[in-house]
């Protein structure tokens, strides 16, 4: 099925940002991500052809109106505004409607928002007040959950109720925060046009829609001025601005390695990392590849290079920690720590409620987020899941790899995530299944029996002579030289030296 396209009217300047907490929340809680699309007119691509009231024409294609007024109408064309327009698009349509009105003092609203006002009442339409953002989405949450249920038979579940109750209880407001000063061109522009291309709804929408109107539509930005101009909020900014920490200090991710199992005064290597949030994570993982021992197995006729960490553990670690913490602490920085037997990733803040570490340890719970919108975009991404088995795949990551659980902790503010290493004993580590090397079955199958065992030779001590294969299987020089010919013709082999010297080596890369 389809998703269900919402069509959120009202006057864009007034209540720009209450636009994009909609949009934000029908983009981030369980239930309504999974049956339905917010539709802002502005964000939509161009039609073909030009178009008088094309808001209108979008309408149109919708499934369900909600309309959301303030104290100004709008500028009328003709007799009414825009929205008094979509207001009776959507009537003529039948189109379920949802009415939101923002403050109480309808004495100081322009004489066409209380002709507005009127006539939804006029229509029958009960219609919800709110103060301000945050009791907006609750409110706005229920109406929707009901709308659905009653006009399309899609009801949530208790379960996703009560996620989609605790994710609004535990979201803080700083991701939503809008940066006025901030142009969206300063933005990453192939990270922003990633996000577009990932959340387009077709084809159209990614050849003619603008990124900055990709972040609108999922509530990571806002448009105002005149001439409008689009501004990311903080999320946006964390998740695709050039150095957020610049701004935000504790954005900073912090990286040391240690030749001990504990903090010293001289370590054998330090990262401060400020970039965006896909790229930090990404240079995290370098950090800790190029700081850890990668082991090597000979398997059939590849010489394997293992981690001593599975990246999928330590990923899921690092994307937990980012989405997850206390942003509105400003003193606290994510820590990554790498020792000689373990790995430890702590993050500004505890599990929000209702999550404890009991919960998270047993697993099987409800996921919440603290940040949902900056969750949500690195799940769109592909970089996380939202379903509440991040600590499940990273416990079987490690368990596949040959190492033990990792263990949560709570210590001075931070929640800790240590990933057990294998302490020097790199044999228990286990190749990852599905690994087949580079010596692929297509270049085995080229192979005679002579030339398998003198890959493996060379996996084994590191260069192989063409004396050394004369002895080993007793055949001619000219045989030898053929074999050799050959796998260095199949890229596997390179040689050195001239003569008797001449030795053969495993091609760089291999």
């Amino acid at each position: 099925m389809a998703p269900l396209r919402i069509f959120i009217s009202s006057v864009q300047k007034e209540l720009e940002l209450e636009r994009a907490a909609v949009a934000g929340l029908i983009a981030t809680d369980p239930f309504l991500l999974q049956h339905c699309v917010p539709v802002l007119f502005e964000k939509e691509p161009p039609a073909a052809r030009p178009a008088a009231r094309g808001y209108l024409t979008t309408l149109r294609g919708c499934h369900l109106y909600v309309l959301m007024v303030a104290n100004e109408y709008g500028q009328p064309e003709g007799e009414l505004s825009a929205t008094h327009l979509e207001y009776r698009e959507a009537q003529r349509l039948k189109l379920p409607t949802i009415v939101f009105i923002k403050g109480h003092k309808d004495e100081t609203r322009s004489e066409g928002m209380r002709a507005l006002i009127a006539e939804a009442r006029q229509d029958g339409f009960k219609y919800v007040r709110f103060h301000d953002r945050e009791d907006l989405k609750p409110a706005m949450l229920d109406a929707l959950r009901r709308a659905l249920a009653e006009e399309f038979n899609l009801k949530a579940t208790p379960a996703e109720v009560a996620e989609g109750r605790q994710q609004i209880e535990a979201a803080s407001a700083f991701e939503a925060g809008v940066l006025s000063e901030v142009p969206i061109d300063s933005l990453d522009k192939a990270l922003v046009s990633h996000f577009n291309h990932e959340t387009a709804a077709n084809q159209m929408e990614q050849a003619f829609r603008l990124d900055g109107m990709a972040l609108v539509s999922r509530g990571l930005a806002v448009r105002s001025g005149t001439p409008p101009t689009v501004h990311p909020t903080v999320a946006a900014f964390l998740l695709f601005g050039a150095r957020p920490a610049d701004r935000f200090p504790q954005c900073e991710i912090l990286v040391d390695a240690y030749d001990d199992v504990r903090v010293g005064g001289r370590p054998k290597g330090q990262a401060t990392i400020n970039a965006p949030l896909p790229h930090a994570l990404a240079q995290v993982l370098e950090f800790i590849d190029a700081h850890t021992f990668h082991p090597r197995r000979v398997v059939g006729l590849n010489n394997l290079r293992l981690d001593e960490y599975p990246v999928a553990a330590l990923r899921e670690a690092l994307v937990n920690a980012v989405a997850h913490r206390t942003y509105d602490d400003r003193a606290r920085k994510v820590l990554v720590r790498v020792y000689s037997d373990r790995v430890e990733i702590a993050n500004p803040g505890y599990p929000p409620q209702p999550l404890t570490l009991a919960k998270l340890r047993k697993g099987g719970y409800n996921p919440c987020s603290r940040n949902p919108l900056i969750a949500q975009t690195l799940a769109t991404l592909g970089l996380m899941e939202q379903r509440g088995s991040g600590f499940a795949r990273m416990r079987e990551a490690m368990l596949n790899h040959g190492l033990e659980a990792p263990t949560l902790g709570q210590q001075d503010g931070f929640f800790v995530v240590t990933l057990p290493g294998p302490d020097g004993d790199y044999e228990r580590l286990k190749v990852p299944a599905g690994v087949s090397g580079p010596i692929t079955p297509a270049i085995e199958a080229q192979l005679n029996e002579r030339q398998k065992k003198i890959l493996i030779e060379v996996q084994k001590s590191g260069t192989v002579t063409s004396g050394w294969c004369r002895k080993r299987f007793g055949v001619a020089l000219l045989t030898v030289q053929r074999d050799l010919a050959g796998l260095t013709s199949l890229g596997l082999l390179d040689p050195t030296g001239k003569g008797r010297g001449a030795r053969y080596v495993l091609k760089a890369g291999r």
